[in-house]
This record gives C-alpha cells, sequence and structure tokens, in this order.
C-alpha cells in the first residue's frame, strides 16, 4: 500500500474520534489568552498517543514533534486555539456552553484536524526521515497575537524549522475541496484610534465652543484620500473606520471628546509606514483647522501573509494528487488578516483554505457569524491532506 493510501484510509477511519475532538473543543470554547481548558485537552490527546510535547509556549501554546527514523527537514504544522466573543445561534448538540464565546472561526476544526495528522504521522514515523513539528497556538484573534509570542519563545528554533503550514476553514469552498495562492495572500492590519478634543457645549452657541462632531467628520472624509490619492494605485489598502463613540452629547450638546475606531490594511511594509504617518498628520492637521486638537494612536497588528511560491506550488501539486484537480481551487488575495503571516514572514511558509460549507446540507454561513458551522466531512481531508503535504516533503 502506498503512502497515498495509507493516509486515505488512516483519515478515514479517524474521522469519527476527529469529529468527537472538534465536538468537545465546540461546546467549550475559550477566548485569547485563555486557552487553558483547551491546552488541556490537546496535551491530555497528544500523551494518549504517546508524542512528546511541551506546554505553555507563548501563553498556553503547545508544541510536540514526531520524528522519522533519521534526522532531516523540520516542517512544521500550525493550528490555533482560540475563539470569538460571540453569541452562538446553532441548536446542535455541540453548542457553546460559555455564553458569549463561540468558535465561529472553525480553530476547532483546525485542532481536531492536526491532531489526526499528528496520529497519522506518529504511526508512520518509521517510514520516513526528519521531524515535524506540531504548533497549537494560542491568541490568533487577538493583537499582537499568539504567533509573535511563540516565535518569541523560539518555537521555530530547537529544531530549526526548514518551512511550514497552515491550514483554514472556508465556507466558501464546498467539503472536499481546498484552495491555495501563492505570493500575497492576506493583508496587514492595524488599528486606528482617533481622539478628537475640544471645548464642547451648546449646540445653538457654535461661536462660544469648538465643534468636535463637525471636524470628526472633516476628519474622516480627508483621511479617505490618503487611499485614494497617497497610495499606489497597483497596492491594495483599505481604511475603514468602524466605531464613533462621544463622551456625553446629545441632540443640542457637542461633547468635549469624539473617539474614532478603525483599521488599515495593506500588502506593502514600506507604503505602511508612510501610511500611519499621513494617518497621523492629517487627523491633526484636520482638527486643528476646526479648533480642535486630536491624539492618534496606532496599534500596529499583524504583518501581510506572503505563501512562499515554490512551497505553495509543490502542496497544490500534492492536493492535486491527493483529491484531484477538480478539488483544487486557485483563490484571490484577502485584506482580511492572519497572525500566521509573523512565520511567512521569517520562513518558507504556505497558508491555504480547506473546503467546509454544504449548500445541501445548508451550512453557508460566514466565518464570524454566529450561525457559523462546518461540514464535519470535511475533517477527513483536513487530517489527511495535511498529512500527506508533509510526507511529500519528508520523502
Amino acid at each position: 500500500m502506498s503512502f497515498l493510501e495509507k493516509i486515505k484510509e488512516q483519515a478515514y477511519t479517524l474521522l469519527p474520534e476527529i469529529i468527537e475532538i472538534r465536538r468537545k473543543l465546540h461546546a467549550n470554547p475559550e477566548l485569547s489568552y485563555k486557552e487553558k481548558n483547551t491546552a488541556d485537552i490537546i496535551s491530555a490527546w497528544l500523551a494518549e498517543r504517546g508524542i512528546p510535547h511541551r506546554k505553555n509556549i507563548g501563553g498556553y501554546g503547545i508544541v510536540g514533534l514526531v520524528e522519522g527514523k533519521n534526522p532531516g527537514k523540520i516542517i512544521a504544522l500550525r493550528a490555533d486555539m482560540d475563539a470569538l466573543p460571540i453569541t452562538e445561534e446553532n441548536q446542535v448538540e455541540y453548542k457553546s456552553q460559555h455564553s458569549g464565546i463561540m468558535h465561529a472561526c472553525g480553530h476547532d476544526v483546525h485542532i481536531a484536524c492536526l491532531l489526526g495528522t499528528a496520529w497519522i504521522l506518529n504511526d508512520l514515523k518509521d517510514q520516513f526521515e526528519g521531524t515535524v513539528k506540531l504548533i497549537f497556538q494560542p491568541a490568533e484573534e487577538k493583537a499582537p497575537g499568539g504567533a509573535l509570542k511563540m516565535i518569541e519563545e523560539g518555537v521555530l528554533a530547537h529544531p530549526a524549522v526548514d518551512a511550514i503550514f497552515g491550514q483554514h476553514v472556508f465556507p466558501e469552498l464546498e467539503a472536499g475541496k481546498v484552495g491555495f495562492k501563492s505570493g500575497k495572500y492576506m493583508a496587514s492590519s492595524d488599528e486606528i484610534n482617533l481622539f478628537i478634543r475640544g471645548k464642547g457645549g451648546h449646540a445653538a452657541m457654535p461661536e462660544k465652543i469648538d465643534d468636535t462632531v463637525l471636524a470628526t467628520a472633516h476628519i474622516l472624509t480627508a483621511l479617505q484620500r490618503i487611499v485614494s490619492r497617497a497610495s499606489n494605485p497597483q497596492t491594495p489598502s483599505v481604511l475603514s473606520f468602524g466605531q464613533i463613540v462621544t463622551n456625553g452629547g446629545a441632540m443640542n450638546v457637542i461633547p468635549d471628546e469624539v473617539s474614532v475606531h478603525g483599521t488599515f490594511r495593506t500588502y506593502d511594509e514600506q507604503w505602511r509606514k508612510k501610511a500611519h504617518k499621513l494617518i497621523d498628520e492629517t487627523a491633526r492637521n484636520t482638527a486643528k483647522a476646526f479648533g480642535c486638537q486630536c491624539e492618534t494612536v496606532i496599534d500596529k497588528g499583524y504583518p501581510f501573509l506572503v505563501n512562499d511560491d515554490a512551497l505553495t506550488r509543490q502542496a497544490k501539486n500534492a492536493a492535486i494528487e491527493f483529491l484531484g484537480k477538480a478539488n483544487v481551487a486557485e483563490l484571490e488575495s484577502q485584506m482580511t488578516a492572519e497572525d500566521f503571516a509573523c512565520y511567512s514572514q521569517l520562513i518558507p511558509a504556505c497558508f491555504y483554505r480547506l473546503g467546509t460549507g454544504n449548500k445541501g446540507k445548508g451550512i453557508t454561513s460566514m466565518l464570524h457569524t454566529p450561525t457559523f458551522d462546518v461540514d464535519e466531512s470535511s475533517m477527513e481531508t483536513g487530517a489527511g491532506l495535511m498529512a500527506w503535504l508533509v510526507i511529500n516533503q519528508l520523502t
């Protein structure tokens, strides 16, 4: 029996257990930096299979090793662990038991698939050379992110990693399919916070106050020219503001302070740095023109995610061999962000998508929604393909 046949058979056999793990994790989600119980569940399952691992790396992160018969390349596989502050609306037996917390981004699936992959590779370890590093990473959903913390604590060293794969659920693809994109795939992400301050007061006495609300409106309008006129049209950029909060204020009361919160995203680090400066200067100068002051606080988030061309090409070809050409899609770049990008900036990386949708079953909700769910049959593909990608790198 070939490697491919062995992996497919084991993924099929393990699917009920992988589903069981996923459902246990889904029912017991934990927010970023609080994944203690999740880590304990992962550790217990690794220990049950005799896979050596270390806990509490970069928070509640776990790093396991599956060592082949001889030294060789080191391939890392990453799954994130945290959930989102969303109240689940699905009426399923594995519905979240923690009010206001839900695995609405599929990290429960990522963990379960990687555990399945680990078990497959552990059973085959006397048939390949090299080492597989299993990275269960906390806090993907909240900057500065668990990837950076794990990197700072040496997750890509001891032993040094040659390449890394990350897999993420994708409801826009049907279960049984996967998708790849070489090069720049996901954007950098920064949080933009503006605090516009002035002397508030009665709205009917504009000559005696500083109109912070009017200043805010002009600041938001002025900032849009940064993307439309200051950036290279060939470099995708997004500057959006989703929250405006006033400190007091009413129909006839101008507040002393207005705060505005948004996001800036792009694919170019030089432009990113320049844009930060332009945002600050534009906001301050516009506020000044209205007799107000503006404090700009930019929380720098994840860098852009870049998929190594050679590694991604190899992975896509391996996926075609494993699933058939009709089940392997070419993806488009996205302006969403992922802290897997931190790994991709340091070593060859491939971040690909696992189809989890099923229109026939009504499983169509998008990520980060209270009705998100997956076709669990997709986890057979998730666990098997990741193992096959590793074997292609190590044999």
